[in-house]
């Protein structure tokens, strides 16, 4: 297997990954239009009485809803299937029937420590790779770049707001990372114990030793929720400081004629689609770092096997 994530990924993955990014790059593009029916509905339509033109960009707005929730519909449906060919290569890699020599409690631990949760971690990746990136990534630059065009003060405050995330969200997903990589160990260490005692190849398992490594698996699964959720904390936090900003600064400037309503109302619903993606993309970081952690235990687990098979 090659050294770097991302490069297995590429090896086979690629005609997937490129299709995947079109895809998203399209339902990013699909997903801008709704801001700008929205101010379009409540400056124009509603504000002129102008029936017509309502019914028009409504039907128009459920239009666009409909194809860009087909497209996501099937993008997402995509992705699984690439999701769940990666696990099953990943498995019959690890396949018992190649296998060779006297029966190894420490391999075969591994092994199923590694086909029954570390590879669903590595597959759930691929599967988002590249396509997550683009797909959020283009939607938060687009709806920032809308917001600045549409009023540069009021999105100044919303970025104000984001930069507190930058220091904070790193710090916290690397010793999650810590954490998720001990995890594994200790669970591995479990495996093969299982797997030694079931083939009668020792005595029981020593009670005291058993409990303290189910004791670290529970230490380390709490320490992982409290920096992970007092993450998306912090970050529900700075979001809604992000929604007052906008309504105090909006309705500064509509009270002095600066602005219209459907400005405002089109940038608190430009926040949230700013906040979706923004969290997505904070969920394929963690994902990306945890898939790396585990990818880098497997290619070593198979590469010792390997290294075992030549010798």
């Amino acid at each position: 297997m090659p050294q770097g994530l991302f490069r297995y990924i590429w090896r086979v993955s690629a005609r997937d990954q490129i299709l995947l990014s079109l895809l998203a790059v399209m339902v990013f593009l699909l997903d801008l239009a709704p801001l700008e029916l929205q101010r379009r509905i409540v400056n124009g339509a509603l504000q002129k009485h102008a029936l017509e033109q309502l019914i028009q960009l409504s039907l128009l707005y459920v239009g666009v809803v409909l194809a860009q929730g087909g497209l996501k519909l099937f993008l997402n449906v995509y992705r699984g299937s690439v999701t769940e060919a990666a696990n099953r290569r990943l498995r019959l890699q690890l396949s018992p029937s190649g296998r060779d020599g006297e029966p190894d409690a420490r391999k075969e631990g591994i092994d199923i420590s590694i086909i029954v949760s570390e590879v669903e971690a590595v597959g759930g990746f691929i599967g988002a790779s590249v396509s997550e990136a683009v797909l959020n990534g283009g939607l938060l630059i687009a709806v920032f770049g809308y917001m600045v065009v549409l009023q540069p003060w009021m999105a100044a405050v919303a970025a104000v707001l984001f930069l507190p995330q930058f220091l904070f969200i790193p710090f916290l997903q690397r010793a999650i990372n810590q954490r998720a990589e001990q995890r594994i160990q200790v669970l591995r260490g479990l495996s093969i114990e299982i797997v030694d005692e079931a083939a009668e190849r020792r005595g029981p398992r020593e009670t005291g030793r058993y409990w303290r490594q189910v004791g670290d698996i529970y230490r380390l699964n709490m320490q992982i929720y409290r920096r992970k959720f007092g993450m998306n904390f912090l970050m529900n936090l700075l979001h809604q400081l992000g929604v007052v900003g906008i309504l105090f600064v909006g309705g500064w400037f509509v009270v002095r004629g600066q602005t219209e309503v459907g400005t405002v109302v089109a940038f608190i619903s430009g926040l949230n689609r700013i906040n979706d993606p923004w969290g997505d993309l904070v969920n394929y970081f963690r994902d990306m770092t945890n898939a790396r952690v585990k990818y880098r235990l497997i290619a070593a687990a198979l590469g010792d096997r390997a290294v075992d098979a030549t010798a």
